[in-house]
């Protein structure tokens, strides 16, 4: 069995390098997906992402990790795959948003942001770019940090986050269940928690 992961928004595949080393250790292939959201778009990516999905389905099964935007990604790219999604076993969302992100929303205004991150920064922050983002038809477990700062100093108020996106903002209906752990949103791919969720969903062990 084969897993991708795709990383989030200004990090790069060596983000994952401890989950899929803990996934290599319990006998699974592992591979990452990469992109610069300073020099693509989001279809741009997008459209890579499905050569990729591709090329890597002709093998056999395939198990999705999605950090953060790496999530989205993902979804969008599962529904252009057509009929060779259905050997697609689970996808992993990792913090990925599936609501607009209220950070993304409310530094829309700073030229640096939008410098850094162009059509993908805009995209979290947009409630219809989101929302066209359609369920994937695959399994789809959530994974959600909870070490982000509540109270009077977070842009979260008292909900559960993960310094980055509140728990609101990466939960839907669709999920097909959904493990909260104590992790801020920049270290999910490290955490061995998570990479014990994964495995567990797949057959390893307990959480």
């Amino acid at each position: 069995m084969l897993v991708l992961f795709v990383h989030g928004m200004g990090r790069s595949p060596a983000s994952g390098w401890p989950l899929l080393h803990r996934l290599r250790r319990a006998g699974y292939r592992t591979t990452s997906f990469g992109y610069f959201v300073s020099r693509e778009s989001f279809s741009q990516v997008v459209t890579r992402l499905v050569a990729r999905l591709r090329t890597l389905l002709e093998e056999g099964e395939l198990v999705l990790v999605g950090h953060s935007l790496g999530g989205v990604l993902l979804r969008e790219a599962l529904n252009l795959l057509g009929t060779s999604r259905s050997r697609v076993r689970r996808l992993f969302l990792l913090g990925s948003p599936v609501a607009p992100s209220r950070l993304a929303v409310r530094l829309s205004g700073s030229w640096l942001f939008r410098a850094a991150t162009r059509d993908c920064g805009h995209l979290l922050g947009s409630l219809g770019r989101m929302s066209a983002v359609a369920p994937p038809d695959v399994p789809v477990t959530g994974v959600a940090g909870t070490r982000g700062i509540t109270g009077a100093g977070s842009p979260f108020g008292t909900e559960l986050n993960d310094g980055v996106v509140s728990l609101s903002e990466v939960s839907a209906p669709w999920l097909h269940d959904q493990v909260l752990v104590p992790s801020v949103h920049t270290l999910l791919p490290s955490s061995a928690k998570v990479a014990a969720v994964i495995l567990a969903r797949l057959g390893h062990g307990e959480t």
